[in-house]
């Protein structure tokens, strides 16, 4: 569990660099009564943002430097669905969704701002003075707690535009939510960008994703067995990587525990 930590700044000058971290929760199916926990990095530098899971970011900045397959097979875990980058332009108010199918790298452009109803609700979580806000976007209503403490108007995910901060996010039906967990300053912002991305539609692309069945075989790039832990390493194309235990592949049908690791989602985000 992460120890909440948040830096004690009254403004965000634009010539110094941030990293916003969230604990994200989410329930993957509806129909299963089960939650998953994440934590996932929103980076600024006052005048763009980029949104990433946290593992996955540590995973690749240590493969990077070491070029060590083992890096990526025993490095924090994070799931299947939270491989995505969301970049905010904040001068033109447009987002760069990135994300991977396989090999290939996919690029959806937007620029559909979140419409805010702001509320005389007041709030204070973790010794920060926030205040409500809501709003009906993609499919869900979602209910936000943005804090003037900190100048920048970004948030988890791709929500934006609030005056402040948003220090919680959580939709109506439970289903997802963000709560901000700490702050800090840095030096550089994320840096790790997928090259000639194939740009499409958010309709294009979620029917890509929803209609894709899992099939490990044709999914795998590489593998490995390590006999002395008893573990199975397998790195699929589309860059996620995991370790699963011999025993368990065993006990069960392989295909189908690989393949729960492969599938997306039946509850993303945004319905629509």
């Amino acid at each position: 569990m992460y120890k909440i930590l948040f830096l004690l700044v009254t403004s965000l000058c634009s010539a110094q660099s941030y990293r916003f971290v969230y604990e994200y929760k989410m329930k993957p199916d509806r129909k299963i009564d089960s939650l998953v926990t994440d934590y996932m990095n929103l980076d600024s530098d006052g005048k763009r943002s980029y949104f990433y899971n946290a593992a996955k970011y540590e995973r690749d900045s240590l493969y990077n430097i070491t070029k060590n397959s083992a890096d990526l097979y025993n490095g924090k875990k994070y799931d299947q669905n939270l491989g995505y980058i969301v970049e905010k332009s904040y001068g033109q108010k447009n987002i760069k969704f990135y994300d991977k199918y396989k090999t290939a790298n996919l690029l959806v452009l937007e620029n559909e701002p979140q419409k805010w109803n702001i509320e005389k609700e007041f709030l204070k979580i973790n010794n920060i003075n926030c205040q409500k806000a809501t709003t009906n976007y993609k499919g869900r209503v979602w209910e936000a707690w943005f804090s003037k403490e900190y100048t920048i108007n970004d948030g988890p995910y791709k929500f934006m535009g609030l005056p402040g901060l948003i220090v919680s996010l959580k939709d109506s039906e439970g289903d997802h939510s963000f709560n901000l967990i700490q702050i800090k300053k840095i030096k550089t912002v994320f840096a790790f960008f997928p090259k000639n991305s194939k740009e499409m539609s958010w309709k294009d692309y979620r029917k890509t994703l929803m209609t894709y069945i899992p099939n490990f075989a044709d999914d795998i790039e590489a593998m490995s067995v390590d006999k002395s832990i008893g573990a199975m390493n397998i790195q699929f194309k589309d860059g996620y990587v995991a370790k699963f235990d011999l025993k368990e592949l065993k006990s069960g049908n392989p295909d189908d525990e690989i393949a729960k690791r492969l599938r997306r989602t039946n509850n993303p985000i945004e319905k629509e």
